[in-house]
């Protein structure tokens, strides 16, 4: 399989992956209203619900590293980063990725993968909480992030690696972004005119174009 095959297959993985368990929001979003309903309506609050909420969040909050990383979603200092070369910019990734990312993320997986087995082994409940649920599943989340994540960063590698041969960075797959939405909300609503939706997507096409370029590092066009 060639270097850019195998980055994209990695990429649908983290996207797959990201996006399927995204879907959680709906049920934490479904939880927090019961349990405000319950709470306030009926006066009957579920003596466990702060620690699923935790859970639910948690899993959501790490499952998504993957599909983060894959669209070059992650915070990072780009005021020398974007005035770079791209073979620059790839041998600057490559080194940080090999110095920090891989020791830091095999570091999380023996870690996480330790402190699930000991939480299985003992049928852990939560303390934080009276009636406590089990976290040993929880727990369990962090090994399989840490998996997820270091299978992309090895993607990010490939991705560093193919740039430095070719000059060019490989693409990324496409995703829909919030321009989209806006662009398909202000076509549909019949209280915007044409000169009006015109201006607003200029304006968001230009705010997409500069958050584009921090996160890429591409050079801006003269």
């Amino acid at each position: 399989m060639s270097a850019e095959r195998c980055i994209r297959a990695i990429d649908h993985l983290s996207y797959w992956s990201g996006k399927a368990f995204a879907w959680l929001i709906m049920a934490l979003t479904f939880v927090v209203s019961i349990e405000v309903f319950k709470r306030y309506i009926l006066n009957a609050p579920t003596a466990w619900i702060f620690d699923f909420n935790n859970m639910l969040y948690g899993t959501l909050f790490m499952m998504c590293g993957a599909y983060t990383l894959a669209a070059g979603g992650h915070v990072r200092a780009d005021f020398v980063y974007i005035y770079l070369k791209p073979r620059a910019q790839a041998a600057l990734d490559l080194t940080l990725y090999l110095l920090f990312f891989v020791p830091g993320i095999l570091g999380l997986i023996y870690a996480g993968a330790d402190y699930a087995a000991l939480s299985w082994k003992i049928g852990e409940h939560s303390t934080v909480t009276a009636e406590g649920p089990p976290v040993y599943h929880f727990k369990t989340v962090i090994p399989v992030a840490g998996i997820l994540v270091m299978l992309q960063g090895l993607g990010e590698i490939l991705r560093c690696v193919t740039c430095l041969r070719t000059g060019v960075w490989p693409a990324r797959l496409e995703d829909v972004e919030e321009i989209d939405v806006i662009d398909t909300q202000l076509s549909q609503s019949a209280y915007i005119d044409e000169e009006s939706r015109r201006m607003a997507m200029e304006g968001a096409h230009a705010i997409d174009e500069a958050a584009r370029h921090r996160s890429t590092g591409e050079p801006k066009d003269p």
